[in-house]
């Protein structure tokens, strides 16, 4: 997984590189906000790890430039003054996540697991996984170009799935977020729509994109 560091304080740009790179983590930094508009329309990359107080450039001007690009890397921003107005705008201008400064490196690493679970192509409106296009405002899915009809649970169920891409997902989770309180969870409920959504979305191919993961759940992806 290959981050992008945008900060100005070389003990925290530093601190970060080392450690994260311990995990695993592949990682570029830049130490103003030009400097990483620049790396963030040129490279790619997972997850973008942003300032708001950098030279030439703030943070927030950082954002509002990749998102008026239509680029949706995550961005987490790191800061030492979040204010509530202040959150509120960073979310508008299409932020996905924040930390105060000082932060801690564990829940560093879970916001980081978190964001790296969605697609790699997300906006508010869309979830698009390789060649399936799932448009929330609209409520239609397609693959290549083809709408595909799907009832309204198994829109929602494909939505959930969407939404946790490479995620186990049991039995259980896919009741409490697309089932009422009324359904019987030792139904073939589940199953069904399972099958339903592979029959309209595998035709002619070979590999199903929901993989079942015997005794877990399933999983998309």
């Amino acid at each position: 997984m290959k981050l992008l560091i945008i900060e100005d304080d070389p003990k925290i740009s530093s601190f970060l590189k080392s450690n994260l790179g311990c995990y695993g983590f592949i990682t570029d930094v830049a130490k103003t906000g030009q400097s990483g508009l620049d790396l963030a329309e040129t490279n790619n990359y997972n997850l973008i790890i942003l300032d708001l107080n950098l030279p030439d450039l703030s943070g927030q001007k950082v954002c509002e430039k990749l998102r008026q690009e239509n680029n949706t890397t995550p961005i987490l921003v790191l800061s030492a003054d979040l204010k509530t107005d202040s959150k509120i705008s960073l979310l508008n201008l299409g932020v996905d996540d924040y930390m105060t400064k000082p932060f801690s490196l564990e829940e560093l690493l879970a916001r980081i697991k978190a964001l790296s679970r969605r697609p790699l192509e997300i906006s508010r409106d869309l979830l698009i996984i390789e060649d399936i296009i799932l448009d929330k405002n609209k409520q239609i899915v397609s693959r290549q170009n083809k709408e595909i009809y799907l009832t309204r649970k198994e829109f929602l169920l494909l939505e959930y799935l969407m939404s946790h891409p490479g995620v186990v997902i049991s039995r259980g989770e896919m009741m409490d977020h697309v089932w009422d309180m009324e359904a019987n969870f030792f139904s073939k409920t589940i199953e069904t729509h399972i099958l339903h959504l592979r029959n309209k979305l595998d035709i002619g191919r070979a590999k199903p994109l929901i993989k079942t993961v015997s005794g877990r759940g399933y999983k998309f992806g």
